[in-house]
């Protein structure tokens, strides 16, 4: 089976919610061996404030036990680093992208 890495950074909340629908899903559904969701973007801003639209996606994530990572140094750069950190693992996430990649991971980026 397949492992995939699904990347979240667009601020567009359709394309985002496409991308949430699919993750939660494919662990749901055991579509995939193996799951990960990275936040990486303009994507972080609208977890930290809440977005309505998202946040049950985010908490279905959740209750998977799929918390996705949140890129540290944007969240930091942006200030939402505490806002973030109720509902993402918030991290330097370049090294966690490339150590995905390395162990086989396809990347899907929304």
């Amino acid at each position: 089976m397949a492992k995939v890495l699904i990347i979240i950074s667009t601020a567009e909340i359709g394309k985002a919610l496409t991308g949430f629908m699919y993750a939660v899903n494919s662990v749901r559904y055991n579509w995939l061996e193996e799951v990960e969701v990275v936040l990486f973007g303009p994507i972080e801003r609208e977890i930290a404030r809440g977005n309505e639209k998202l946040m049950p996606w985010i908490e279905k994530l959740n209750d998977l036990n799929k918390t996705p990572y949140a890129c540290r140094k944007i969240a930091e750069d942006e200030g939402i680093v505490e806002g973030l950190k109720p509902y993402t693992k918030v991290e330097y996430v370049g090294a966690i992208i490339s150590k995905f990649i390395t162990e086989g991971y396809v990347p899907m980026v929304f």
